[in-house]
């Protein structure tokens, strides 16, 4: 089943449940998917894609979420919550920071990098290998503490 086969049928179930919360979610899953594929540059939806499109929606609402508690609006902080945990829900399981540090280490070793200089090689090898798996910031900052230390 493709993402969109499952939007749409977590859609109905969301409605007649009235679940709200997964229904602001899903709608905007369903919205960027529309808008991707009447973009103009792609019509079928890779897997891959529809990773980098699901983690795009989790990272901007990360974002939001940030500065919502920075400013004390719990209530749109909620909102937020809720809309990551319904997106999450479509992305595969994400790796603990433990085996994301050991996957990294595997990637640093197969490019042979030995610096921060070769931060950007190890970063395009881990987001290729873990695509979907673990959030870019996340893995930035591990691969960063590994290179330096």
């Amino acid at each position: 089943m493709s993402l969109e086969e499952r939007i749409a049928q977590d859609l109905k179930e969301a409605m007649k449940a009235k679940d709200q919360a997964a229904l602001r979610g899903i709608r905007a899953v369903k919205a960027a998917i529309l808008v991707e594929k009447t973009s103009g540059t792609k019509h079928d939806l890779t897997e891959e894609t529809e990773m980098k499109l699901l983690q795009k929606l989790v990272k901007q609402r990360k974002d939001s979420l940030e500065i919502y508690e920075k400013e004390g609006r719990e209530d749109l902080a909620q909102t937020e919550r809720e809309e990551i945990e319904v997106i999450e829900r479509y992305l595969p399981k994400q790796l603990s920071e433990d085996e994301l540090r050991v996957e990294i280490k595997k990637i640093i070793d197969e490019v042979g990098a030995d610096s921060m200089k070769d931060m950007g090689k190890v970063m395009g090898a881990a987001q290729k290998k873990l695509a979907g798996k673990a959030d870019g910031k996340t893995m930035s900052g591990i691969v960063k503490e590994l290179l330096a230390g």
